[in-house]
């Protein structure tokens, strides 16, 4: 901080304002009732003891003596009976607004400055974290997972999906009854499917996810990919009411980069 300019009667002070401000403290004077004739006295005798000469300087402190005696002025005029209502300005109110504000400026300027002193006793060094943790995954609350979805709201849900399946087949494929084909459906291959479609879509229902046309066989391998999802904490479902969709949305924290596929078709 720049050392005051002005050092009188040990009453250190910068600007008139600052001058004003130190004034009022040492007279002890209410700062919302200045008496404006002993402020000025006090005023003039620290201006004339002044030792400096340069007119930008003086200048302000001129400034302020006029403004100091035109208002001792309007104070010390008579007035008449007729001009003294409640509602007249105080000729002190626009100088004791200035001074709050100076005083307010002072104030924060000395606690910014306490701060910038106490900051340069402090270093901080950057979050190293080891990459065990880095690559930490949370375990999984199967409990809090499927809260609200009991084993037979699902199997409910799927009996329906079979059901309405059942009824859309086309009658066309009745001829060829009889001729089994073998339709192996991949649990692995499901799940993958499953995770793309999840990446695009974030938040669908399981109806949604099955294409159009799939079989029994696909329903049910899609179904155990939800479920298996499910454990691996990728997914939550959630189900309204009996009669309402599964609604499929991926976790926050779901990371499909890194899931581990081999040996899924053993379970």
């Amino acid at each position: 901080m720049e050392e005051p300019k002005y050092k009188l009667e040990q009453l250190n002070f910068d600007g008139p304002l600052d001058l004003l401000l130190k004034l009022i403290e040492k007279e002890k004077i209410d700062i919302y009732d200045i008496p404006i004739v002993r402020l000025t006295e006090q005023y003039f005798r620290y201006i004339d003891a002044m030792e400096e000469k340069d007119l930008d300087v003086m200048s302000d402190f001129l400034v302020m003596a006029s403004i100091l005696l035109d208002i001792k002025a309007k104070m010390l005029l008579p007035k008449e009976e007729h001009e003294e209502t409640e509602d007249e300005e105080d000729p002190r109110a626009e100088l004791t607004a200035r001074l709050l504000e100076y005083k307010r400026y002072k104030f924060i300027a000395h606690e910014l400055r306490f701060y910038e002193d106490y900051a340069e006793r402090c270093c901080y060094r950057d979050a190293e974290l080891p990459e065990e943790l880095k690559s930490y995954v949370p375990p999984v609350d199967l409990d809090e997972l499927l809260k609200g979805v009991s084993g037979d709201t699902l199997r409910q849900v799927y009996m329906k999906v079979l059901s309405r399946m059942n009824a859309a087949e086309d009658t066309g494929r009745q001829e060829f009854f009889g001729v089994i084909k073998k339709h192996r459906v991949s649990l692995a291959g499901c799940l993958k499917g499953m995770v793309g479609y999840a990446r695009k879509h974030r938040r669908f229902s399981f109806r949604q996810m099955l294409r159009e046309g799939s079989d029994k066989t696909e329903v049910v391998v899609s179904f155990l990919a939800v479920l298996e999802l499910i454990r691996m904490g990728q997914i939550s479902v959630n189900q309204e009411d009996m009669n309402s969709d599964i609604e499929v949305e991926v976790n926050s924290d779901a990371d499909f980069d890194h899931l581990d596929l081999s040996g899924i078709e053993d379970r």
